[in-house]
């Protein structure tokens, strides 16, 4: 086991690995920006380090300078937590190089995952089922002629994307060429790498992803799934364990396509599979889209319904320890919804309302959990994400895990100048007759904004 961690990210994900690490009996060092140097996380990290200022691309995704912090603090590990450097096939072969384990799947296996391209190729190959489209990057010519022979709408995706960025939606041919060029310059502007590929889109779908874990041992397990349909233009506002009212052959089936998937690229460590499961009366398909090489920003919903810890699992993967369960120990138990607190201002397009935090009360009480680095006069600054809290309920049953988390949402106040948050926007999702019934789809809420707006 390592004796020292760094911590290579910031708000609740550093907080949440700095206290995997305090319940391993691991010390933690955490990387952070001058603008985080007075964090929760900070305050309650063994030792810090500041790794620049507080722009990201000078702090946060300066792989050189973590990666020498790392080497002298004497770390053995180095902990990315989701987002930054995350998914960086690069940084992890750094870090590999340099003798130090990047809490992760290895670079290579991330590097094929990473690109949606090389990933759906793999997963093909092994049986998993894809939607409709290219299986390598394409030009405009070459999605104008898939366009023909598919039929539309089409979906135009960043090869090298992620955390549902880098995409756009053509409904016909004469919106195509527009939307192609617009996300080839998104995917560059975002990702550094202009190639797009193109797949039939779902405007009725759900979004189902699965939690493995595997060993470097060979040993692979699923811990269930989660519906992660509620979303944004593409950016999940509400998720939950299990996904609510899918027949139990196809949610199999489901399991099964993941563990097959991670088996196939040599997966170690903890990863999600995400797949979309088609809304249509007379069929029960679903179908491949990517994987993410990394905790997940919704892990704890599948830790309230498995308890089962996935960053000190994450942890002990990589430090070579054998998974100390079998898939018949995996037991979900009760119903788990999580919702993403932001400072967003939802009846302005979600613009980010970025500030300092001048009264802050969080809901608690029985079966509540809060995963947040929020506190009382802490800045929710504009260089990062606006994420101030995640608040999941758990329950025995779906609909009182809802009630829960409509009580902790009424708990809920962020208070600060000219500060906004979802937690009223989602409180409204989780009420409606879609949410309750398991009617929505990933489309839900855009067209409920895009009505409101007109009115």
């Amino acid at each position: 086991m390592f004796d020292k961690i760094l911590i290579a990210n910031r708000g609740e994900i550093a907080l949440r690995s700095i206290r995997a690490c305090k319940d391993l009996g691991i010390r933690s060092v955490l990387a952070h920006s001058s603008r985080d140097a007075d964090s929760l996380p900070a305050r309650l990290a063994d030792e810090t380090v500041c790794i620049g200022p507080p722009p990201a691309k000078r702090s946060y995704l300066n792989a050189a300078v973590i990666l020498q912090a790392a080497l002298n603090a004497g770390a053995q590990a180095v902990h990315p937590g989701y987002g930054f450097l995350s998914e960086d096939a690069d940084f992890a072969d750094a870090c590999r190089s340099a003798g130090i384990t990047l809490i992760g799947p290895q670079p290579e296996v991330m590097a094929e995952l990473g690109s949606k391209v090389s990933a759906r190729t793999l997963m093909s190959h092994n049986g998993l089922p894809l939607l409709p489209g290219a299986t390598e990057p394409l030009g405009l010519a070459a999605a104008v002629e898939l366009g023909e022979r598919i039929g539309y709408p089409l979906l135009i995706k960043a090869a090298a994307g992620g955390g549902g960025r880098g995409m756009g939606v053509a409904w016909d041919a004469d919106m195509l060429a527009e939307v192609f060029r617009t996300t080839q310059a998104t995917a560059a502007t975002l990702f550094g790498d202009a190639r797009v590929y193109a797949e039939r889109y779902l405007p009725r779908a759900r979004h189902v992803e699965v939690q493995i874990l595997a060993d470097q041992h060979g040993n692979v397990v699923h811990l269930g799934e989660r519906d992660c349909t509620m979303q944004r233009r593409h950016q999940k506002l509400i998720e939950e364990s299990p996904a609510p009212a899918l027949p139990e052959d196809l949610v199999a089936r489901i399991h099964t396509a993941a563990v097959t998937g991670a088996r196939a690229a040599g997966y170690q460590g903890a990863g999600t599979f995400e797949f979309l499961v088609e809304c249509a009366d007379d069929t029960d398909e679903f179908y491949f889209m990517e994987v993410n090489c990394r905790i997940q920003v919704e892990h704890p919903v599948t830790e309230m319904v498995t308890g089962i810890d996935l960053l000190t699992e994450q942890i002990r993967i990589a430090a070579g320890e054998p998974l100390r369960l079998r898939q018949r120990d995996v037991v979900l138990n009760g119903a788990a919804i999580e919702c993403r607190i932001n400072a967003e201002d939802p009846h302005h397009g979600f613009a980010p309302a970025p500030g300092t935090i001048t009264g802050l009360s969080l809901p608690a009480g029985p079966f509540v959990r809060v995963d947040t680095h929020a506190c009382p006069g802490c800045l929710i600054a504009p260089e990062y994400d606006s994420m101030i809290a995640k608040i999941i309920s758990w329950a025995p049953d779906r609909d009182t895990a809802i009630a829960r988390m409509r009580r902790a949402l009424s708990e809920t106040s962020v208070r600060g100048d000219g500060m906004h948050t979802t937690a009223g926007f989602l409180d409204d999702l989780i009420d409606s007759p879609e949410f309750r019934t398991a009617a929505h789809t990933t489309s839900h809420v855009d067209a409920l904004t895009e009505r409101q707006a007109a009115r």
